[in-house]
C-alpha cells in the first residue's frame, strides 16, 4: 500500500511515536495514509487504542526486524 508520508518514529518512546503521528496527520488530508516506523513495542497498543478512538483508521501494523510498522489512513 502506497503511504503519503512517512515518519521514522525509530529510537522514541512511548508516548513519542504517537504524539508524532498525531501531528503528522494534523497536517495531512482525509483519506491520506501515513506510515509510521517505530522501534517501541509500546507502540503497537498506543496506535490500535488511538485509532478506536479517533476518526482514523488504522490499516495495519507488522513488524520485521524490530520494527512497527503502522500505516494509518486519516479520517
Amino acid at each position: 500500500m502506497h503511504a503519503d508520508v512517512r515518519l521514522d518514529a525509530r529510537g522514541l518512546t512511548c508516548p513519542l511515536p504517537l504524539l508524532k503521528a498525531k501531528q503528522a496527520l494534523n497536517r495531512m488530508e482525509a483519506g491520506q495514509i501515513l506510515e509510521v516506523i517505530a522501534t517501541d513495542s509500546g507502540s503497537v497498543r498506543d496506535f490500535k487504542a488511538y485509532a478506536d478512538l479517533s476518526n482514523h483508521e488504522l490499516i495495519s501494523t507488522t513488524e520485521a526486524d524490530n520494527l512497527y510498522i503502522h500505516l494509518i489512513r486519516r479520517g
